[in-house]
């Protein structure tokens, strides 16, 4: 057993993943240096700030709390604050017909909204939450806690027993298929579909693995931070200082460098054991790490990106809850806008998130935070400039129609967020949010492992590699990577 107080580690990227990454190895009394181009921590996760306004800029949903938690008492302190608030009501939708439905978390409350305004029988919804949970329990201790990349994993009991039962987690069947069989209603099934989009996929060509994913908000809950979703990063961060890692901000890594004993960054005389990327492999792979990797951007298609519109607005809305859906009326047609045609279909859906419902001073008195977001393609060729002025224009008039009213009167402050945007800022390839889409039936299963088999010492976490995108997944990225790393160099 080799002692980790002999250990020297550096983390490429101070993302989600990169600072729960780095508590880990601190933990286990490993030194970690961060290096980080931008001024702060945090990745995607930043905020933005005008007149009175507050705005989270990245991911709007937090779920599984207990993963963070995990993280801040690691040490068996529990000294770095950090609270939320369970929510009652998990997203409204709204339908061009008027049709509005609340998404309780209580179950009971769900089937009967489900029955009372699309009469869907409550059996139906039962049997695909069953089934959800199903999934989750066949998948998640295996195929999510632990790489797929290591023989080890394949020998123990428990994954024995899930690829057993693998042909229930539907691998080889359409998400949108399984759900047209499973509901009555073409809106519980657009319901259901849209969460394929939760890591950036097609659900008419996704599996239907990915119908596990309403689990996670329907059977164990969805959260909001008191303090917004930027405190969760600021208490990892802190945590993070408090266990002795250090953070070298503005920091740009031209260059990883494997030498003999282990890597060097940027030419410096400083030899590092152990090194993990938390940016994005396909940008990384062209970047710093490009000695090291194949070019990653042949192997997988990325994943669908965002436009968002973050908009101080003059009023507020009782009709409104904390997150939002406005359905586009052809939802297939959407998809093929973004996947096959590259563009922004001019019916969007519109996820409205407005952070003030929970955090008040996140607005002004009397007025609203709204965090508006589009699917969009990843990153072609477009004329984003176009793009961005006929899609604003699609959503205003969408908006103002659904709502009653004339919502452009109402902006006073605009701030604008595009997927050459993202990937300029955030290193994310082409501005895909999740790295790989799962659109066909492996993706899911096969995406990037947390290690190099070439390359002893150099590790992967984050959104672009096993197990997936969003705060939960990257947050096991850095475990599974912590893992391997405490194996391998037998850290005791």
């Amino acid at each position: 057993m080799r002692s980790s107080n002999s250990l020297n580690s550096v983390i490429l990227g101070s993302g989600i993943a990169g600072l729960a990454s780095a508590i880990r190895l601190a933990a286990m009394k490993v030194k970690v240096t961060v290096y980080e181009k931008s001024s702060t921590y945090g990745g995607k996760m930043g905020v933005w700030k005008s007149q009175g306004y507050r705005f989270d800029t990245g991911p709007s949903l937090f779920t599984m709390p207990q993963y963070v938690f995990d993280l801040l008492t690691i040490d068996g302190l529990d000294n770095v604050p950090f609270d939320y608030d369970e929510l009652d009501v998990l997203c409204k939708y709204f339908w061009e017909d008027n049709t509005k439905l609340s998404a309780y978390c209580d179950r009971e409350k769900l089937k009967k909204e489900f029955h009372d305004k699309l009469d869907e029988n409550p059996k139906n919804i039962d049997s695909f939450l069953d089934d959800s949970e199903r999934k989750y329990q066949i998948t998640n201790h295996v195929f999510l806690e632990k790489s797929l990349h290591k023989l080890g994993t394949y020998l123990s009991w428990n994954t024995f027993k899930s690829f057993l039962s693998i042909h229930k987690v539907g691998v080889l069947k359409k998400m949108h298929i399984e759900n047209q069989k499973q509901f009555s209603n073409s809106k519980t099934i657009q319901f259901f579909d849209r969460y394929a989009t939760y890591n950036g996929s097609n659900p008419y060509e996704s599996p239907a693995t990915l119908n596990i994913i309403p689990h996670y908000e329907f059977g164990i809950g969805a959260y909001f931070p008191k303090k917004g979703m930027r405190s969760i990063v600021d208490a990892l961060y802190e945590k993070a200082v408090k266990l002795g890692v250090q953070f070298n901000f503005n920091t740009d890594v031209n260059e990883l460098v494997k030498v003999d004993k282990g890597y060097k960054v940027n030419q410096e005389d400083l030899v590092y054991d152990i090194a993990i990327c938390n940016m994005d492999i396909a940008s990384a792979s062209q970047g710093p790490l490009k000695k090291l990797l194949k070019a990653q951007n042949r192997h997988y298609k990325p994943s669908s990106s965002a436009l968002i519109f973050y908009w101080g607005i003059k009023k507020e809305f009782k009709d409104l809850e904390l997150h939002n859906i406005f359905f586009s009326e052809d939802y297939r047609k959407e998809f093929t806008s973004i996947f096959k045609n590259h563009t922004i279909d001019e019916d969007p859906t519109v996820y409205v998130q407005i952070s003030s419902k929970c955090k008040k001073d996140d607005a002004p008195s009397n007025c609203e935070n709204w965090f508006v977001m589009v699917n969009a393609p990843y990153v072609e060729n477009q004329d984003w400039g176009r793009l961005i002025s006929e899609t604003k224009k699609n959503i205003l008039t969408k908006l103002s129609r659904i709502l009653g009213e004339e919502i452009e009167k109402m902006i006073e402050v605009e701030h604008i967020l595009t997927p050459q945007m993202i990937w300029d800022k955030t290193g994310s390839y082409k501005g895909a949010l999740y790295g790989s889409s799962s659109n066909n039936k492996m993706s899911a299963f096969l995406r990037h492992s947390n290690f190099n088999k070439h390359h002893k010492g150099l590790y992967f976490c984050g959104g672009s590699v096993h197990p997936g995108g969003g705060i939960p997944l990257c947050l096991l990225s850095a475990k599974i990577s912590t893992d391997i790393i405490s194996n391998d160099f037998k850290i005791c």
